[in-house]
């Protein structure tokens, strides 16, 4: 006897019947907020290639960041905009650095929040790349990987200094994880946790976050330090090793193009795995949006779900104030 034509429709003919058998449920307890702070006061300066998203002073950051906890996000990551740069990025880890007093700041206002203090130096250096410039004998530059680690290990206890409740490691240095494990637990830090950005790909989808922290590199480019996209293998190479470092979280960067990446991470690996919904992956669904070609909401949850679905615990994105209004209204 065969079955009836329609056996996998029945579960999908009402909303809630998909409801109640839906096997991935996206929660605002995912998300995590990025934000950009700068220099000033009452500053919120519109980021042109992502929009909806701005450089704020601290006193914006405030009312952002209270928005955010209120509609339900747990967290919020910062990144800087200094006022000056130099080749080592001192603004990174100097205890008044912008992202340091927006740390504290959050600390006193909204202490329930969870904040995160990227840990990197592109944002501060006059060069822009993520560590400490040197010029090879045959006259051609790179980042020094040693030099670099001692740098993120400073700004890593400032912002834990700071009040921040996990640091998270951008730039793909050998050993940064490791470096700055024994830097907290020596400043007498341990309850900081370690978000490392394992598998942190050179993706062309990082272009409007350039724009956005004003750290294009101005000679060469992040090959050298960041992942091939062509590679998964090693993806969960490094992800090993970063927590062999001590690492507590680790993240697939970006995260649409790398959602096989994400799967595979999930599967070996029993801890808390974050993706990063980045810049461009946000632009283009804006563009598409913006002239017409889809449904925001629709597309950004989709988005959204998809990165859950593939495993992720933590995702971070630029859409986390609006997914959390779509999620607040479908329930």
């Amino acid at each position: 006897m065969g079955f009836p034509s329609n056996r996998l429709r029945r579960l999908r003919r009402t909303p809630v019947l998909r409801r109640l058998v839906r096997e991935t449920a996206l929660s605002v307890d995912d998300l995590v907020l990025p934000l950009f702070v700068r220099e000033g006061a009452t500053e919120r300066r519109a980021i042109l290639s992502m929009p909806d998203c701005f450089q704020l002073s601290v006193d914006e950051l405030l009312r952002e960041a209270e928005r955010a906890f209120a509609a339900g996000i747990p967290a919020v990551i910062l990144f800087g905009i200094p006022d000056r740069k130099d080749p080592r990025g001192s603004g990174a880890y100097e205890a008044t650095g912008i992202v340091q007093r927006a740390v504290r700041a959050l600390r006193k206002e909204l202490p329930e929040l969870v904040v995160i203090g990227d840990v990197c130096l592109c944002e501060y250096t006059d060069h822009g790349h993520c560590g400490v410039v040197v010029e090879r004998r045959d006259g051609t530059k790179d980042v020094d990987n040693d030099a670099t680690l001692e740098l993120l290990a400073k700004t890593a206890v400032s912002l834990a200094d700071a009040g921040a409740d996990v640091v998270a490691p951008s730039a793909m240095m050998d050993g940064q994880v490791r470096a700055i494990r024994a830097a907290l637990d020596a400043a007498r830090r341990a309850d900081t946790a370690i978000m490392a950005y394992s598998a942190k790909y050179a993706s062309a989808f990082y272009g409007p976050f350039r724009d956005a922290a004003e750290s294009p590199p101005r000679f060469g480019d992040r090959r050298s330090y960041q992942m091939d996209p062509a590679n998964a293998r090693e993806a969960l190479r490094e992800i090993a090793l970063d927590l062999d470092e001590g690492a507590d979280i680790v993240m697939v960067k970006p995260a649409l193009a790398y959602l096989d990446v994400v799967r595979l991470a999930r599967e070996r690996f029993d801890v808390p795995i974050a993706a990063y919904n980045v810049s461009g992956e946000y632009a283009m669904l804006k563009a598409a949006a913006a002239n017409g070609w889809l449904d925001e909401r629709q597309a950004m949850l989709e988005v959204l779900t998809s990165i859950k679905r593939a495993g992720a615990d933590l995702i971070l994105t630029y859409h986390a104030l609006d997914a959390a209004a779509a999620l607040r209204e479908r329930r």
